[in-house]
């Protein structure tokens, strides 16, 4: 058997779609299927040289601080503008993309970034028919539309949640290339405790008392302004901030005054091992941390409002109605919506705990069924191809 070149294709805006496809890269290579997996930055096939970023600016760094200091108000109009931009400039995308499907030609391509599947998978079919096209969404929902699910085209859709596959029924996809997954791809590590891993010493060599509940405080890889305003409403509460990337960040919260124990910390690829030492998590809505904490048995506190970015926006509503944690306005009133949450956390780990979340290693299992059904068309095209030539000659041709 051959191997086979499967490209996962990723940017690193938000960190959130890099994760993944790290995660799915390493699932693959714990299943031992005989693929060699490639991950592709779409943002350097489309800018090799680096000029564009040289000359004006890179989109994902622009993202990525703007995330970092909260800027995410009127995303939604910019997205827009984004998927017209990206219209006007197809032509341009196709002509790119096509040489690289030319020069790099998978068997398989799974594209983990929603706004360019159009353009990704046109130039593939244009350029090597027959190879399956694979579009993962790494979002709860569709949002805003054509964000993730194009219209009119013959690809497979990998969704994390059942709202998900309904909106790509609705959309007019194929019900049998349109795949349900269990959750959100999230790392390998999060479903296996470490070898000697002893919550209760960990959190007291921390400071922290072990019976009084722990808070795992995540904005991300750049974390937040909002956790400086947490930090200043719960002095009382047993906090964990990871501040990743945000040095400065890190800074401003060690010098916050607190009456009970807290642990700031700055970037560390330890994120499970972290999680695993709370009761409860407060972030952003964003679907990679949400299923995190989700799946170590953590309830979550969350906001909706108008800085909640649109991609977003459903994951609140899928909090509320699985009854997963709490969803606020704002993190102004953190403090006086904590204790009801608190009295009810048992409950609503017992509601977590209900939710089993496989779906990093059931993607490469169904795409396995895509690679062979596609190969499977292939050799019965060819089998036709030369059941046919016999009868050429039997007409005299």
């Amino acid at each position: 058997m051959s191997t086979k070149n499967i490209d996962l294709i990723y940017f690193n805006a938000g960190g959130g779609h890099r994760a993944s496809a790290l995660a799915l890269e390493k699932s693959i290579a714990q299943s031992g299927l005989p693929w060699q997996v490639r991950l592709v930055n779409l943002t350097d096939v489309l800018d090799p040289q680096g000029t564009v970023r040289k000359y004006t600016f890179s989109p994902e760094d622009y993202y990525n601080a703007r995330l970092a200091r909260g800027l995410t108000i009127g995303l939604r109009h910019e997205l827009k503008l984004l998927q017209g931009a990206l219209r006007l400039l197809h032509p341009t995308l196709l002509k790119i993309l096509k040489l690289h499907w030319l020069r790099t030609e998978p068997d398989l391509v799974v594209s983990l970034i929603p706004n360019f599947n159009r353009s990704l998978f046109e130039s593939l079919t244009a350029t090597l028919p027959g190879v399956p096209y694979v579009t993962l969404l790494t979002d709860l929902a569709d949002f805003p539309p054509h964000f993730w699910m194009e219209q009119g085209q013959d690809q497979h859709l990998i969704c994390g949640s059942e709202h998900a596959v309904q909106q790509a029924l609705q959309a007019g996809f194929a019900a049998e290339k349109v795949h349900a997954t269990s959750g959100m791809i999230i790392r390998p590590d999060f479903y296996t405790e470490p070898v000697g891993f002893d919550r209760t010493a960990s959190l007291q060599a921390m400071g922290f008392d072990p019976q009084r509940p722990v808070g795992v405080v995540m904005f991300g890889g750049h974390g937040s302004r909002s956790m400086l305003a947490i930090a200043e409403r719960l002095p009382d509460v047993q906090l964990i901030f990871m501040c990743g990337h945000n040095a400065k960040l890190a800074t401003k919260l060690r010098a916050l005054p607190t009456t009970a124990p807290r642990h700031v910390m700055g970037f560390t690829s330890a994120v499970a091992e972290v999680m695993r030492l709370g009761d409860f998590f407060i972030g952003k809505p964003g679907p990679g941390s949400l299923s995190e904490a989700l799946h170590l048995g953590l309830p979550v506190i969350v906001t909706r409002n108008a800085w909640t970015m649109p991609q977003e926006r459903y994951n609140t509503d899928w909090v509320r109605e699985n009854g997963f944690g709490l969803v606020l306005p704002s993190f102004r009133g953190i403090e006086a919506a904590l204790p009801a949450f608190l009295d009810d956390l048992a409950a609503s780990r017992a509601r977590v705990a209900a939710y089993h979340n496989r779906a990093v290693f059931e993607v490469p299992q169904i795409l396995q069924g895509i690679l062979h059904s596609a190969e499977q068309v292939q050799l019965d095209a060819q089998s036709l191809m030369g059941a046919s030539t016999p009868r050429l000659f039997e007409n005299g041709r």
